[in-house]
């Protein structure tokens, strides 16, 4: 007979998963975390962290090059791009082994650094040792992975992906992007920074084509003016077999020392055999959750990249409190995405909160609209910003319906309108009657709400 470990909890997953790991061991609760990879989970080793400390050099070595136009006249030297991957990756990796010293020597915590797959509907087997667990509640927090399209010759073929692009041999002298969302346009703006070539090609009409249209746009405009952009461009092949890989893409052949894949990413429910649970998922692979993060399964819950709700950080740091309550409440809580923001680390940043306009028209609600240049503030012009701009959405009672950013901090910025629809009445007033300091950046946003 098989023995089985029994837990309070069992977490698959190390990423926000082990907030709820860490919460129940701290009242004396026997929790298994299975990871089988590094700790800490996809943000802090294989995205958010990593690429945000990367670009943040990237935008250091941007305004030593723009420094000319404010009458300063600096040279960038050197760049020292195998020191900056192997310090950031180093920093990361020292994260993830505090981490994971910090679960080793926990009495309430068991790690498991194995892969695992369900065998009923709350027991796990573990590949390696066969050893099974079974929790009393269970938490799915495995994560996501980049998607490959079925492209020809790309089984064959040794190509990048944010994995490799954060973490690589060397430093590519030309690199051909496939895809035009945040990730293909934050591993532009660095590598781009490091003095690598850069040519993307997008299959749709836009870069970034699920931001308002009018930011897509102005961000089409800005990167085509940076790199070699092709738009309404589908890769139907790559080749590495010569000196450089070529990617066959809208009838014509591109070439560059590395080709990197930046065409999303997929939930890795189907690593987890979940058949043998009867927990759904949908078409496309995330687990099914409510609003409280429950699966179809009795104290089985779901959050992160692989349930159905926004693959962001933010997103899965709240579920995991949901989770996490609801454990100790007996599921009294829902998950709150009515204000779901989202930032874009490119140059010009991108940041964003509600509906776009292209989603009030396809609804048929009436909203009003209204924008405002970076430029006509007294901030814009000491940045000398031409490209920024905020724009509002709002419906005629005065309810804010969305607000788009692009330019300089608009990761910053966007929080303005986030504590007004969350905290504050949730309309246009929330903003504009309120005192901004005066020469600041977001006397932009003051003035944007305020042409409402």
């Amino acid at each position: 007979m098989i023995q089985v470990q029994e837990f309070d909890l069992v977490v698959v997953g190390s990423g926000s998963g082990l907030d709820v790991a860490s919460g129940l061991t701290a009242r004396g609760r026997d929790v298994a975390v299975i990871e089988p990879g590094r700790l800490g989970g996809t943000c802090l080793n294989r995205g958010c962290i990593p690429s945000k400390v990367l670009i943040h050099r990237a935008d250091i070595v941007q305004e030593i090059k723009n420094s000319e136009e404010f009458g300063i006249n600096s040279r960038l030297e050197k760049v020292n791009f195998d020191d900056i991957i192997s310090k950031v990756n180093s920093e990361v990796h020292g994260e993830s082994d505090s981490i994971r010293e910090s679960l080793e020597a926990s009495e309430n915590h068991t790690l498991f650094r194995q892969e695992a797959g369900f065998v009923d509907e709350k027991v796990l087997e573990l590949s390696e040792s066969g050893e099974r667990i079974r929790g009393e509640k269970i938490l799915v927090a495995a994560g996501s992975r980049p998607y490959i399209p079925d492209i020809e010759d790309t089984e064959d073929c040794e190509f990048w992906t944010s994995r490799e692009a954060l973490n690589p041999g060397r430093k590519p002298e030309s690199l051909i992007i496939v895809g035009g969302g945040y990730i293909a346009l934050e591993m532009a703006h660095f590598y781009d920074a490091m003095g690598t070539d850069i040519t993307i090609l997008e299959r749709g009409e836009l870069l970034l084509g699920r931001e308002d249209r009018e930011i897509s746009e102005k961000i089409t405009e800005t990167a085509s003016n940076r790199y070699d952009v092709h738009i309404d461009t589908s890769v139907t092949g790559i080749d590495d077999s010569g000196e450089n890989k070529k990617v066959d893409a809208g009838g014509k052949t591109y070439r560059a020392d590395e080709v990197m894949f930046a065409t999303g990413r997929i939930p890795n429910s189907d690593r987890l055999d979940l058949e043998e649970t009867g927990v759904e998922t949908t078409e496309s692979g995330e687990i099914r959750t409510d609003g409280k993060m429950r699966t179809s399964v009795d104290d089985v819950y779901a959050l992160g990249d692989v349930a159905d709700g926004p693959m962001l950080k933010h997103t899965a740091n709240h579920e995991a409190e949901i989770v996490f309550k609801n454990i100790l409440s007996g599921d009294e809580y829902e998950a709150d995405y009515s204000g779901v923001p989202h930032a874009i680390f490119t140059s010009p940043q991108v940041a964003g909160v509600g509906k776009t306009e292209q989603q009030l028209e396809d609804s048929g609600q009436k909203y009003l609209s209204a924008t405002y240049d970076y430029a006509d503030t007294g901030m814009g012009q000491a940045l000398h910003e031409e490209d920024g701009f905020v724009k509002v959405l709002a419906g005629e009672d005065g309810e804010i319906l969305g607000c788009h950013i692009v330019g300089p901090d608009a990761s910053q910025l966007i929080h303005e309108a986030l504590v007004a629809m969350q905290a504050g009445s949730g309309k246009v007033n929330d903003i504009k009657d309120t005192m901004h300091i005066h020469p600041a950046l977001n006397e932009v946003m003051d003035r944007a709400f305020s042409q409402l």
